[in-house]
């Protein structure tokens, strides 16, 4: 049995699955979580790599499913935890049923603090572990038939700034902050936009963005964007008028505008 111990979050596919081959390739111990049954075939493959695997299908949008979680972790030492679970929305915010994007903001914000606050409360106990939290670039950009879900990464790319200074003085914990463009995932089929350009262009490998998230992390740096085009786009959001970057992330996220040659 591994020595280390790891909670990802989000493993049944995409980014946070990625993660959790490189966390069981590392030799930790997982616990990993999703809200949809396919997380126990996913744990069925991280075993191959010879670490101890649990999972538990739980809804990390709601304060019980995270106690779960946590009653799942059995009280071990956690030295790595992953926050990756999100949930996407597309479509215009008038037409947004409410129990559809409050389960955005109550799993990309709501369940994430919540699950921040008590797994850190323990690191910072031990002076020991390492966090990385899934944000986006679309944290930077008004996302206009988007704009729940950019919101809500707004607010964590926010938030772990605030929390990385608080703790700045903890030696032993960090917290990185992963922020990936549109990436090759099941998001954009969930979040219904398949109909969108951005939803059917290409996007960014999966295990290259989890690689660069799981370096950072371990480097204990701030932020990575993974990609140089998305740096690139990070960087120019910071200094284009909110209304020229709401409009071009209509252009790529408004319902009909699929680009038929993907």
């Amino acid at each position: 049995m591994a020595n280390t111990f790891a909670i990802i979050t989000g493993a049944s596919s995409g980014i946070g699955r990625e993660l959790a081959h490189i966390a069981a390739i590392s030799g930790y111990d997982l616990l990993v979580a999703a809200d949809e049954p396919e997380i126990y075939d996913a744990a069925t493959d991280f075993r191959k790599h010879g670490v101890r695997v649990d999972a538990i299908e739980t809804d990390l949008s709601m304060i019980e499913g995270v106690d779960q979680l946590l009653i799942a972790a059995g009280g071990r030492q956690v030295d790595v935890l992953c926050a990756n679970a999100g949930r996407g929305l597309g479509h215009a915010f008038l037409a947004q049923p409410l129990e559809e994007w409050r389960h955005v903001v109550d799993t990309n914000i709501v369940g994430t603090c919540y699950l921040l606050q008590c797994l850190l409360t323990d690191m910072v106990a031990a002076r020991k572990g390492r966090v990385l939290v899934t944000g986006s670039i679309a944290g930077y950009i008004p996302g206009s038939f988007q704009a729940v879900y950019n919101g809500s990464k707004a607010f964590i790319d926010s938030f772990t700034d605030a929390l990385r200074n608080e703790l700045k003085e903890v030696s032993g914990v960090t917290i990185t902050t992963l922020m990936p463009g549109p990436t090759e995932t099941e998001f954009f089929r969930r979040a219904g936009m398949m109909d969108t350009k951005v939803g059917t262009q290409d996007k960014d490998d999966a295990a290259t963005v989890a690689r660069s998230g799981w370096d950072a992390m371990m480097k204990g740096q701030a932020h990575i964007v993974s990609g140089l085009q998305n740096k690139l786009q990070a960087a120019v959001a910071h200094v284009t008028p909110a209304a020229v970057l709401a409009e071009q992330h209509r252009k790529l996220a408004e319902p009909g505008t699929a680009d038929q040659d993907h």
